[in-house]
């Protein structure tokens, strides 16, 4: 039970199925206690969502995706939806938990992000807020939070199969 380490992340790195896939430098985005997911695409919502408690009047926001200018994509304050590069897979005796890294902060933004959990497979998403009043310029692929893999203290009784499931890898 505890925090899985590089040694561990990248000993599942290495099995099958790898627990991630499409990282844009290994070497620079394994950290000693995670992995760094990098910025593939973001989104401005245009359209309201509607959350209920059964999912059956579950509306999710339409989005319009922001292009890349010159390697940049310049953002006001406010929401966005980011995807990450990175394929992910959960191991059953596993969740994950996302947090934004320091530079992000730094620069007035910062990412929401729900638990990634057993079984989870797919290219996730975060809410990014931006909150400093004169915006910011986020490049591709740059490197937005740090995925800690925390084992769990039994298996879990069922694995994740939501609506979410292998989302964004088709």
């Amino acid at each position: 039970m505890g925090v899985l380490s590089d040694k561990e992340i990248i000993q599942l790195m290495g099995a099958t199925p790898s627990l991630l896939e499409h990282l844009v430098d290994k070497n620079i985005q394994l950290q000693p206690a995670g992995v760094d997911l990098t910025l593939r695409d973001i989104f401005e919502f245009s359209s309201e969502g509607v959350i209920d408690f059964s999912n059956k009047q579950r509306i999710i926001s339409d989005c319009r995706k922001i292009d890349f200018k010159g390697g940049f994509a310049h953002l006001e304050k406010g929401a966005y939806k980011v995807v990450y590069n990175e394929t992910v897979r959960i191991p059953k005796d596993c969740i994950a938990l996302a947090f934004p890294r320091s530079s992000l902060l730094r620069c007035g933004a910062f990412l929401q992000c729900a638990v990634w959990d057993p079984g989870y497979e797919g290219r996730s998403e975060s809410l990014l807020i931006v909150s400093n009043p004169h915006g910011i310029k986020l490049a591709k692929d740059a490197r937005l939070v740090q995925l800690v893999f925390f084992k769990l203290s039994k298996k879990s009784k069922s694995l994740y199969n939501g609506k979410y499931m292998a989302e964004n890898t088709h």
